[in-house]
């Protein structure tokens, strides 16, 4: 898989982006191993750019390392500063799928209580209205159905 190829106008906006990160992959005396192999690919496809620290002191094997990666994950190099490498590739696209049986979720709803003296503020609340819940004219929270009671119940009392 060849090493994505961008402008340098690209380039330079990764290279902002990624100062205020730290190395998330470090490499060893080892080398390049398929386990950082691994560990590089699982972190590009979380993070999208990375950052990876380069423990040997050989700048020609740092090079060769940083080309490597490049190649072999499909990743753009973005920029090799002394023992730093920093890689970018696009995130992939989470495909979500859709649950029929979901009910709606929680929703915060402001409600205003005027006062019954004209000149004041009103005051405002905030109050957060579940799936199986509605927000009466009031201001009140109540159950959108009615809580059935069961047949023992309503037999004994």
């Amino acid at each position: 898989m060849p090493a994505i190829q961008l402008t340098v106008a690209q380039r330079k906006v990764h290279r902002a982006e990624s100062h205020h990160l730290d190395p998330v992959v470090m490499i060893g005396n080892d080398g390049l191993t398929a386990a950082v192999k691994k560990e590089t690919d699982a972190a590009l496809n979380a993070h999208g750019l990375i950052k990876v620290r380069v423990l040997g002191d050989d700048r020609a094997q740092r090079e060769a390392i940083y080309q490597q990666l490049a190649d072999e994950l499909g990743a753009a190099p973005i920029q090799h500063i002394g023992k730093l490498l920093v890689l970018w590739r696009p995130k992939p696209v989470k495909e979500r799928a859709e649950d029929e049986d979901r009910m709606p979720g929680p929703r915060d709803v402001k409600v205003l209580k005027y006062s019954k003296r004209g000149g004041q503020r009103p005051e405002v609340r905030t109050l957060r209205v579940l799936g199986n819940q509605r927000l009466t004219p009031g201001g009140q929270v109540k159950r959108a159905k009615p809580k059935k009671k069961s047949v023992k119940k309503s037999q004994l009392g």
